[in-house]
């Protein structure tokens, strides 16, 4: 395997480690928003080269990341809701203060950047507020980084069956590996945390979840590849050597966030 692939994959390992070592909501929520930055600069410059994205409403909408947290929980749901309404009259607006040098297309590249990302990383911080969010985060991570490590592992060696189109190295042998490794890792995640942490999850809703995120995450990766062929590049970044950018290492875990959050709101 590629050592800078190992190398970058190890930096990424701590760098959540001590993500999920950090107690205070507050500063969390803060790396999230950095992400969400470094991950919308990627997004921008990639789709600047079809159109000419707002940049600086972009950027600005990532703050949603972090101020998440000081909202209060009464308040959370409505504010949630108009956000998206509000970010899309300021878009509007710079159309009609730029007398339409601002286009319908660049508003619509930008509004899809801003739901693609701090949108949907918002929830990561939503979730790390929940009791045991810690834990509950670690479940995300594994969903989808177990499912892209068996796919890419399975998929290189034993892939004959290609998937689509929209990635051409991904394999259906790969993909179901990927699922299966995920459900796997997270049993044993949840078994440390039943035997060793006086944890009581249940096995059978846990592996449930895990086969509903894994397969979220992977169109998640799909839906982040499709952007990538419709702009022609290979990476949004070489940010993290054999990884590509953030957005790259992260598209999988944009995707199931929203959705594990609902998953544990009803568990």
């Amino acid at each position: 395997m590629d050592l800078k692939r190992i190398s970058s994959a190890i930096i990424v390992t701590l760098a959540l480690i001590i993500i999920l070592l950090i107690q205070n909501n507050i500063i969390t929520g803060i790396l999230f928003m950095l992400i969400s930055i470094v991950a919308m600069h990627e997004y921008l410059g990639a789709i600047s080269k079809v159109c000419n994205p707002i940049k600086w409403v972009g950027y600005l909408s990532c703050i949603i990341v972090a101020i998440i947290n000081f909202i209060p929980k009464q308040y959370l749901l409505p504010i949630s809701m108009i956000s998206i309404p509000t970010i899309l009259l300021i878009l509007f607006a710079h159309v009609i203060a730029t007398d339409m040098k601002i286009t319908f297309k660049d508003v619509a590249y930008t509004l899809l950047g801003i739901c693609y990302i701090p949108t949907f990383l918002m929830f990561l911080s939503l979730i790390d507020g929940m009791s045991n969010g810690k834990i509950l985060l670690g479940y995300i991570f594994i969903a989808s980084w177990g499912t892209d490590t068996f796919a890419f592992c399975i998929g290189i060696k034993l892939g004959k069956h290609k998937f689509s189109k929209v990635s051409p190295k991904k394999s259906i042998e790969g993909c179901i590996a990927g699922t299966v490794g995920a459900i796997i890792i997270t049993l044993i995640y949840t078994t440390i945390l039943n035997n060793y942490f006086a944890f009581e999850y249940s096995y059978l809703m846990v592996g449930i979840s895990a086969l509903v995120l894994s397969l979220i995450g992977q169109m998640g990766d799909f839906s982040a590849s499709c952007i990538k062929r419709y702009v022609d590049i290979k990476d949004y970044s070489n940010l993290l050597p054999g990884h590509g950018g953030m957005l790259d290492r992260i598209d999988s875990v944009l995707f199931i966030a929203p959705f594990a959050y609902m998953l544990f709101m009803m568990i």
